[in-house]
């Protein structure tokens, strides 16, 4: 398991969370078993309650002044019945008894005639620490953080003279959470998150463009030092003067290369959403019903992986109280299962997969991805840029849209190359991949054995909820794909 050497008992999470979220109203354990036992009077599958402390953070600079900062704290309880594929819902940010004994008393209508078994809360998940339980906001106070984003903008201008404007941001949270679970189940977890961004416009004879990097994780700010930041000033001012030389793309059906790493993005969004257990369990995916079958191209392994160290996306328990997994979706380019939270995956007899993922206690949970990341092939990307002729290099993206029924996606590049006799001509702007996320993953011909982690910046939406993820993908190339372009 990928776990710490200094693994932090989940009893004593649970001890610290308890004292966070239920000892300031007097909440004890024996208390949220009678709450979950009231639900059970009516005959229910299951119930859960989720408690939710969290803490927020943004300082953002532009033009060399701080333009923004701002502080929050959220806290509250979910509560939940589920009865077969029918789930009610009722949330409070008054985490007392009386409150916790009118939202059960709420959701238990849900239920049939009759009474179902719940079971004292005794049973701690798995022990894991894939991130320390650090307050990040704690870790710097506010005149580092403003110094952070102030250096970053004085890196970025002294790089390059061209360089017009800059606006930096530096973002923390620390969560607490507790669940308890009719079963018996009692899960805890204290996550921390960091994020340092920073975007750039340079002009050159009255053109103007702009590059954009950042990076962060489950850690505090001591991660972002010197060398960091200057590594993220140095990437984002030179994106931005590599568009400033950039052609009109070429539009066409043509062979695209992607680069390790944030190209990932590409596939989280085209096929991981298609995998999510709620779209197949109501068939409205591409890939419903398809398990067993070849779906990709020999070669394409996929994973869904919440139990990296101190990765955005992982998390040491997911937001029903089930331990994270190194999930398998496809291999060698065999369709083997889904991501699953507890109610989907019991209506459609498989095991949880810890992807149960909500926004926060007003939310309810869903599947969602972690990190998701293809797997190494054998080809060196070298290799793999030397056998186009004539195509595209996709060096990272921006924003795109996705059709979860038909697979069908639209993305823009924010870096590409025109790619002649398998050498990079020249940068190009204005393009982007049009295609159906199935579809390409039969395309894929050259798997590469450079696979990249994100640096740390993705946030994924579905249904009006965000959360953090993580992708990742070696250099592939890809047949046949559509570009649309400028030129």
């Amino acid at each position: 398991m990928n776990a710490r050497s200094q693994d932090t008992p989940h009893a004593e999470r649970i001890a610290r969370a308890s004292e966070i979220l239920l000892a300031p109203t007097g909440l004890s354990l024996d208390q949220l078993s009678g709450v979950l036992r009231d639900i059970h009077a009516h005959d229910v599958d299951f119930a859960d309650l989720y408690f939710q402390h969290a803490q927020y953070e943004s300082w953002s600079l532009e033009e060399g002044i701080v333009k923004s900062g701002a502080f929050s704290i959220d806290r509250g309880v979910g509560v939940r019945a589920v009865t077969g594929d029918k789930q009610a819902f009722a949330y409070s940010d008054d985490i007392s008894l009386p409150a916790l004994r009118a939202a059960g008393e709420a959701v238990r209508a849900i239920g049939r005639q009759g009474q179902s078994a719940s079971a004292p809360l005794a049973r701690h998940g798995d022990v894991r620490a894939l991130y320390t339980g650090i307050d990040p906001l704690t870790t710097l106070d506010e005149a580092g953080k403003v110094a952070a984003i102030t250096r970053l903008e004085r890196i970025a201008r002294a790089l390059d003279p061209r360089v017009t404007q800059v606006m930096a941001s530096i973002t923390g949270e620390h969560e607490t959470i507790l669940i308890a679970r009719s079963d018996g189940t009692l899960a805890a977890d204290e996550r921390p998150l960091t994020r340092i961004s920073i975007t750039v416009i340079v002009e050159e004879n009255g053109r103007r463009e702009q590059g954009y990097f950042g990076g962060g994780g489950r850690f505090g700010y001591a991660y972002f030092d010197e060398a960091m930041l200057e590594s993220y000033a140095r990437t984002a001012v030179d994106q931005a003067l590599l568009n400033l030389r950039a052609k009109d793309a070429p539009a066409g059906t043509m062979s695209v290369v992607l680069g390790p790493g944030w190209p990932g993005i590409l596939l989280h969004e085209a096929i991981g959403h298609g995998l999510e257990g709620d779209f197949n369990r109501k068939e409205t995916s591409a890939f419903a019903g398809r398990v067993g079958q070849r779906v990709a191209a020999p070669g394409i392994t996929v994973i869904d992986d919440g139990t990296m160290l101190d990765r955005r996306g992982s998390l040491n328990v997911d937001d029903e109280g089930n331990a994270t997994q190194r999930t398998v979706l496809i291999e060698d380019g065999i369709l083997k299962g889904y991501m699953q939270d507890r109610m989907n995956s019991g209506l459609m007899r498989t095991g949880a997969t810890g992807n149960g993922r909500r926004e926060s206690f007003a939310h309810l949970p869903m599947p969602r991805m972690t990190n998701t990341v293809m797997l190494n092939g054998t080809h060196d990307p070298g290799e793999i840029l030397a056998s186009v002729k004539d195509g595209l290099y996709a060096a990272s993206f921006g924003g795109g849209q996705v059709d979860i029924t038909s697979g069908k996606f639209v993305f823009s590049m924010t870096e590409a190359w025109k790619v002649e006799s398998g050498k990079l001509v020249y940068p190009v702007k204005g393009a982007t991949l049009i295609g159906n996320g199935p579809d390409a993953l039969t395309r894929v011909t050259m798997v590469g054995n450079d696979l990249a982690l994100d640096a740390g910046i993705g946030t994924c939406g579905k249904d009006g909820q965000s959360v953090p993820v993580g992708v990742g993908q070696p250099t592939l190339r890809i047949d046949g794909l559509v570009v649309g372009g400028t030129g």
